[in-house]
């Protein structure tokens, strides 16, 4: 016991109590911070099976300072913080472009896709004289187009980003002038510079990274809402040290202050820097900085030295956006593109190996022949015109044929793959199905190029707590001194009782939440005499004090009464500090020095000596509180797992006599599905606080290894405890999670579900929430050694082999792999990874356990280095961002946890529930939709490039075209390009209500039905036939009339536009006005550019289309040609559907026939899911 007149000196010492470093001596050791492997010296491989620090939350740890990347920073001294080391300005840029910079800038942006360097050589090759086919002009209006579309939609979109910029930069601070240092003055933010002293009012943005030197509040203490940054909108305690606060700053009372501090990095969760001060070297950590775009609350002022400015500011240093990913479907589709380049070659090198016979056959008749004179005599001489002999001719007339049949390649569709990307994107964040009212926030689209990969997904990754559950934890029951309460027996409401309340200066104050507790709990916690009473009592107050909770204060609609809201980074110590309200410790202040808690309506003060805050290693947080009995005690809390190991149960006899009762106690809580804390205390000696104290002094003042030092210290501390009891938390089932997992899984998704809670919990909520059946054979692997994991891996196949023989007795029972991230450190990134996969791929379900962030991405790799299937990673906090970049689609949840997850995503929503709309609707329409547009476009544009072969074949090889230059370059903008778009953004093969109701239609992406090779050729062999008939229909016809090439060119191409559109509507699945409207309308847009082109007398054909349209047979042909080419395929369709339909076309005649009374006796048989 420690001498009570020793402590009295402990806690009335001025500088014990405001000393920064006792008052809250906060391990700097932290479960989030973000580090590049990058910015620790250069790249490093990737361990996804390690669980230590570096393993934890993004794999990042805290970077110690050394001598040659610390920063020195002259206080309220810019010209001497500058004058070495010209830092950066506070002014930001995120715009791309300057006016200067932007045409050649966006030009290389737009070039680095090899489709565009194509056709950029085919406008250059067609300037030159010996090959020019089209108009110079015409040759180059497609491309110009393209990118004109783009460069007008990246100047739109960066001139939205200058004008931000503007705005932020010439925001107002009030920073110290450091020629009269005792004035404020406005100064605009692109003018601060390192080393300035800026002052912020309340309710204002922090305009730069600064160290706090002082604020309003005599203990120096500030709150900061952190939303800007990363989405939370609980307050952050942040302190000054009282080296500084107690100074005067705005009256010029500085002193010459130093700060050594870190360089700038991406960490928005770590700082590290020491300050020198009239010669005493003071530490400074995470809770000393506040960050750019974060603002001031609850606080009248603060005051603080800029250290990070603009670019160089954690803000601006995380500010890249989530990763580029690349769609399934447009990987697949450069197949076929190289397929179709091919194809142009191979009829690039019939056309100049054709024409070299030609040549040779007609050798002796090339003096005279037309387009082939080699003499000229036209003069009094006879002259020779440029001949280049046969051989180069062949050259020249095969770099002729790709500029003439460069419509191969299909240009126009890449522009329309993202027009119907940001289409397909509006109407998905207009769903009021994924409308979530408690958030008020809807579907949000971050990344447009992969929509089409929502209706191929296989593997679904899912995050439980706050991405299954509602992360709003409600405290359930506690086991204290080895008895269990489990609020089942009485509740506050039952028996009326008021107790959660307290009188302040005339004002009641009341938590905003109230929680049910249990009446012998509570009568309990009311006695002080009993060795039971105190045990409870001490309890409570270690729920009350051990944690980070800031009260705060709001009206309400009794003026006669105030509530007092718990604000903190987790939802756990919300729980927990308003569960010990209800029982009447209501935590009441809390300052950097100290804490006030009304306890039964008395209050008291308990100083706070010293805090380590929760870190991943430890996985528990402490407490050191000055008593008012003038004691010092020590309050712990954390996982079971790290608790038990740090009691004293060799020489104290309750711990053990409680342990085994109180873990019985946890093991019945994680059953029931609820998160677990143990929460333990001891009463500390004069000589083990001060050993404490000093050793912390010295590790937190280190240079070097600063970070494993305090862990070290905190570990030391955090032993010998005595066990009070364990907290049981609710964390509820988000509304519709069983019924979405069930559908998930009815589509043929596997779900796996990833968390860092214990085993119990995940199982208990893996039942609830439907993923887990009592049907299912479990599989469960926990060990602590690669032997035993590797013999476990071989039983575990072993039994997969026996059920899905039969020969345990159930004849394709499903399987359950229930795998902890203990087993994991020993599996990923060895050999053993191979029998995880070839087990978790014969799973129905998989579900892992304490598992690490980094290990949550290694399970995703697993899966995408293995198979080809596509993968989706989903959840809500900073420890799921390393899983959801990996997968190939990533979704953030917009919960309790910040909008880290939802930054880094793809996609983000409010509730787990939307997966099901999100994927078996629009997944399901994005992916039919863009994979007919596909190959429609290739359709589309074979077609042609096959009329134009064949008009070569009958004209010498020549390469004149019977079609306009206009209109080959117009076919692909205006004649056929608007129909696909609209096509691509609204049609539906099936309604809504029949994809939810079948989920086993979603199949059909995981198939690959509407997109593949077999589909491909079987679409080329129907383009061959479509381009013959189109063809030869009127080649045949006006064979013996005096129609000219430029009336059979017009016809050719109104033709043309007719069919691909009639194909089009045939196709069609749900007609719209606008679908109308794009498909007649660019058939009579075509006819008016035909008449238009010919009416114009300086280009050729003059007046081609009214000879020939003024005839009967012009009209016969169009009819004829039409049906002639569809034929085939309508013929084909109808075979399909009626005698080898798929599930989608089952499912649509199921729907016309929904009405009526047959349909009601129909049931859909579906394919079996692979």
């Amino acid at each position: 016991m420690m001498d009570p007149n020793s402590i009295s000196e402990i806690n009335e010492n001025p500088y014990i109590t405001k000393n920064p470093s006792s008052q809250r001596s906060i391990s700097s050791v932290q479960s989030i911070q973000t580090t590049s492997s990058t910015e620790l010296g250069g790249p490093k491989p990737l361990r996804y099976g390690s669980v230590g620090p570096d393993s934890m939350r993004l794999s990042t740890s805290y970077r110690d300072i050394n001598e040659e990347e610390a920063r020195l920073v002259y206080v309220n001294d810019p010209h001497r913080t500058n004058s070495s080391f010209q830092f950066a300005g506070n002014s930001i840029k995120t715009s791309k472009y300057s006016i200067l910079t932007f045409l050649p800038r966006n030009l290389f942006e737009q070039f680095r896709r090899i489709a565009y360097l194509y056709f950029l050589v085919i406008a250059i090759l067609n300037q030159l004289p010996q090959l020019a086919v089209f108009g110079r002009g015409a040759s180059i209006l497609p491309l110009a187009f393209v990118l004109l579309v783009t460069a007008v939609k990246d100047l739109y979109e960066d001139y939205r980003r200058h004008r931000s910029d503007k705005i932020e930069n010439n925001h107002l601070s009030m920073v110290l002038s450091s020629e009269s240092s005792n004035n404020f003055q406005s100064k605009k933010w692109k003018h601060i510079r390192v080393g300035d002293i800026i002052k912020v009012s309340e309710n204002e943005s922090i305009p730069c990274d600064m160290v706090l030197l002082s604020t309003s509040d005599p203990t120096g203490v500030a709150y900061i809402q952190t939303t800007n940054l990363d989405g939370e909108s609980n307050l952050k305690t942040r302190y000054a040290k009282q080296e500084t606060q107690t100074r005067n700053l705005e009256n010029g009372d500085i002193g010459v202050i130093v700060i050594k501090c870190e360089k700038p990095n991406r960490n928005i969760y770590g700082f590290q820097a020491n300050m020198d001060f009239e010669g005493k070297r003071v530490s400074l950590g995470p809770s000393n900085i506040v960050l750019r775009g974060c603002e001031l609350r609850n606080t009248k002022s603060a005051i603080g030295v800029a250290v990070y400015t603009g670019k160089e500011t954690k803000a601006m240093l995380n500010n890249s956006g989530a990763p580029s990913k690349r769609s399934r479907l447009e990987t697949r589709m450069n197949r076929e593109i190289i397929y179709l380049s091919i194809f142009l070659v191979t009829l690039c090198t019939v056309v100049c190996i054709s024409h070299g016979v030609w040549l040779i056959k007609h050798k002796d008749e090339l003096d005279l022949i037309q387009f082939y004179r080699k003499k000229d005599y036209s003069g009094s001489e006879v002259e020779n015109y440029e001949y280049y002999g046969w051989g180069m001719e062949i050259f020249f007339v095969f770099l002729m044929s790709v500029i003439v049949f460069q419509v191969m390649i299909p240009i126009s569709l890449y522009i329309s793959m993202e027009l119907v990307r940001v289409g397909q994107a509006y109407f998905m964040i207009q769903d009021d199905r994924m409308f979530d009212e408690a958030t008020n926030s809807r579907f949000q689209c971050r990344a447009l190029n992969i929509n089409e990969d929502l209706g191929q997904i296989k593997y679904v990754f899912s995050d439980k707590t706050g991405t299954l559950t509602e992360n709003k934890m409600e405290f359930q029951c506690a086991s204290i001194g080895g008895v269990d309460y489990d609020n089942g027996k009485a509740s506050c409401e039952d028996g009326g009782i008021e107790y959660s309340s307290v009188q302040v200066d005339g004002v009641t104050l009341r938590p905003k939440m109230s929680v049910k507790v249990d009446i012998e709990l509570l009568n309990l916690s009311k006695t002080k005499d009993t060795d039971e009473g105190k045990h409870v009592r001490d309890f409570f107050l270690a729920l009350a004090t051990c944690n980070t909770i800031v009260p705060l204060t709001i009206e309400s609609s009794d003026p006669a009464v105030k509530l007092i809201e718990y604000q903190g980074e987790s939802p756990d110590e919300q729980a927990l500090v308003y569960a010990a309200a209800s029982y009447g410790f209501m935590l009441i202040e809390r300052t950097s020095g100290h804490i006030v808690v009304d306890i039964q309506g008395e209050r008291q003060r308990f100083n706070v000596l010293g805090m380590h805050e929760f870190d991943s290693d430890r996985k528990r947080m402490s407490v050191i509180l000055g008593l008012p009995d003038n004691t010092v005690k020590l309050y712990v809390k954390g996982a079971d797992t790290s608790m038990f190991n740090v009691l004293n149960n060799s020489s104290n006899t309750t711990n053990k006599n409680l342990t085994k009762p109180t873990q019985a106690h946890l093991h019945s809580y994680s059953s029931k599905g609820l998160r677990t804390l143990v929460i333990a205390a001891r009463e500390l000696t004069l000589s083990e606080f001060q050993h404490w104290q000093s050793s912390y002094e010295s590790a937190n003042n280190a240079l070097m290894g600063r970070s494993n030092l305090l862990r070290k210290i905190a570990i030391s501390i955090e032993n010998n405890l005595g066990l009070l009891g364990a907290s049981g938390i609710e964390d509820k089932l988000q509304e519709g999670v069983p019924e979405a997992i069930e559908s998930l899984r009815t589509a043929g998704i596997k779900v796996w579900v990833l968390t860092g809670d214990k085993q119990e919990t995940a199982v208990s909520i893996g039942y609830s929430s439907k993923l887990l059946t009592n049907e299912m054979t479990r599989i469960v692997i926990n060990n602590n050694s690669k032997d035993s994991c590797k013999r476990s891996l071989e039983d575990a196949l072993g039994v997969c082999k026996k059920v899905k023989n039969g020969v345990s007795g159930t004849i394709n029972s499903q399987l359950a792999l229930i795998i902890d991230g203990s087993s994991l450190v020993y599996v990923l990134d060895t050999e053993l990874e191979e029998q995880l996969f070839e087990l978790a791929s014969k799973c129905d379900v998989v579900l892992c356990c304490r598992v690490a962030p980094l290990q949550k991405a290694g399970i995703v790799a697993l899966i995408k280095k293995r198979t080809d299937d596509m993968t989706l990673a989903i959840g809500d906090g900073a420890n799921d961002v390393s899983m959801i970049q990996r997968a190939d689609v990533g979704i953030g949840i917009s919960g309790q946890e910040g909008r880290q997850a939802v930054m880094a995503s793809d996609f983000a929503m409010g509730q787990f529930r939307f997966l099901v709309p999100l994927l078996l609707v629009h997944g399901h329409w994005n992916y039919q939709r863009m994979s007919y547009m596909i190959l429609y476009n290739f359709y589309r544009n074979a077609v042609f490039v096959l009329i134009l072969f064949w008009y070569v074949l009958f004209t010498g090889f020549t390469l004149t075209t019977a079609i306009t230059d206009w209109s080959s370059m117009l076919y692909s903008i205006i004649y056929t390009s608007l129909p696909t778009i609209v096509v691509g953004i609204l049609d539906k093969d099936l309604s809504r209500a029949t994809l939810l109701k079948h989920p086993q239609l979603y199949g059909a992406g995981q198939r690959n039905e509407s997109y593949n090779g077999k589909l491909f050729w079987v679409t080329i062999f129907d383009t061959l036939w479509q381009s013959i008939a189109v063809f030869f229909v009127p080649l045949v016809a006006y064979w013996a009339s005096n129609v000219d090439g430029s009336s059979l060119g017009d016809l050719w191409t109104i033709a043309v536009v007719v069919l691909v559109n009639v194909h089009l509507a045939m196709d069609l699945f749900r007609w719209y006005w606008i679908t109308h409207a794009a498909i007649w309308g660019s058939i009579i847009a075509t006819f008016v550019c035909v008449m238009v082109i010919d009416a114009l007398p300086f280009l050729p054909g003059y007046w081609a289309f009214f000879h020939i349209a003024d005839t009967k047979l012009f009209w016969m042909c169009l009819l004829g040609i039409t049906i002639g080419a569809l034929i085939p395929h309508f013929v084909v369709k109808i075979f399909v559907q009626y005698y080898k339909p798929n599930d989608i076309q089952i499912a649509r005649e199921a729907e016309k026939f929904q009405d009526s009374r047959v349909s009601r006796q129909v049931q859909i048989e579906m394919n079996p899911i692979s």
